[in-house]
């Protein structure tokens, strides 16, 4: 498995589709040992079950891999770029970077998909002209026929059934179109306008309706946070004024901030952010937060939902 190239390109990210646990271990073990003995380092991240599949069958060479359970780090799809896959490459200037990154599960619900679709369209954009190789992995024997044609569209290289090519139905911009969908909300939500004179009341309304609702001390302090950033944004950059809504939602509490502002970055919130910034930090702060942030944006305005667990 080298790192070929396609359109002079040096950044290179290829979908596995495999077949079974057999496939799986060693086209993503051949993966890794390639790199360590090349020199590169290298980063597995993958749902902790993998991880050890991998990790027992590497060996002594697992000791010079960066091991990172995704169910945990990329819960939130929205924090991988910045969080896993920016933070480990720009460690590693100057030097070619190999990362294992499998997004895409068993068990993730259908509030989750799409952000994990958008989030594989945008590492294309994320990583373009890097030294960098990303191979994404996809269980064919549990995920969706649909799933998998989203990796071919997602991926520009595809490795299935031992075979690597081009993908011939790689097209991330119509992706990221197909999953910018309007973000209906449910009719029992609370709802409050606000403006900059009524911030401080909209952090107070969402708090109060969050914890009506069962969320614990603790992620009252995040969705504090969330609510600030979320509504400030709504003022400075979306017209001057906004809705908020809050809603329970199975176990977690749902953050909604509604506005007439065009997001015009799709990567906004996914930059890393330097530790002398100032500003731009608002999306960012939510993606960290949250265990998961869904985003639609048209011409009549942008709506970005932050979803927390209650406990």
């Amino acid at each position: 498995m080298t790192t070929q190239t396609f359109d002079g390109d040096p950044f290179v990210h290829p979908a596995l589709i495999y077949c079974d646990d057999h496939e799986y271990v060693q086209r993503t073990t051949r993966f890794v040992s390639e790199g360590v003995a090349a020199g590169e380092p290298v980063a597995v991240a993958v749902p902790a079950a993998r991880l050890e599949l991998i990790r027992d069958a590497l060996g002594p060479v697992g000791a010079e891999v960066r091991w990172i359970d995704m169910g945990l780090a990329g819960r939130n799809p929205g924090r991988i770029i910045p969080s896993v896959l920016r933070a480990f490459t720009d460690a590693h200037e100057g030097v070619r970077v190999r990362i294992i990154g499998e997004p895409v599960w068993h068990g993730r619900t259908a509030a989750e998909y799409p952000a994990c679709v958008q989030h594989e369209a945008l590492i294309n954009r994320a990583f373009a002209g890097r030294d960098v190789t990303i191979l994404c992995p996809y269980d064919a024997r549990s995920l969706p026929q649909g799933v998998i044609a989203d990796a071919h569209a997602t991926h520009p290289v595809v490795i299935s059934a031992g075979r690597r090519s081009a993908s011939l139905f790689y097209d991330p911009d119509a992706v990221l179109a197909r999953f910018n969908r309007p973000l209906p909300h449910p009719p029992g939500a609370a709802t409050l306008r606000f403006d900059a004179e009524l911030l401080p009341a909209a952090r107070d309304f969402a708090l109060a309706e969050a914890r009506d609702r069962g969320m614990s001390a603790l992620r009252l302090q995040d969705l504090n946070l969330v609510v600030a950033e979320l509504t400030t944004n709504s003022v400075v950059h979306g017209g001057g004024s906004g809705t908020v809504r809050i809603w329970a939602e199975s176990e977690q509490i749902v953050c909604e901030a509604q506005d007439t502002g065009l997001l015009s970055d799709p990567l906004a919130g996914r930059h890393p952010v330097r530790p002398d910034q100032i500003g731009g930090r608002g999306l960012f702060l939510v993606h960290f937060l949250s265990d998961l942030v869904r985003v639609h944006t048209d011409g009549t305005g942008t709506t970005v939902r932050s979803y927390l667990a209650r406990a």
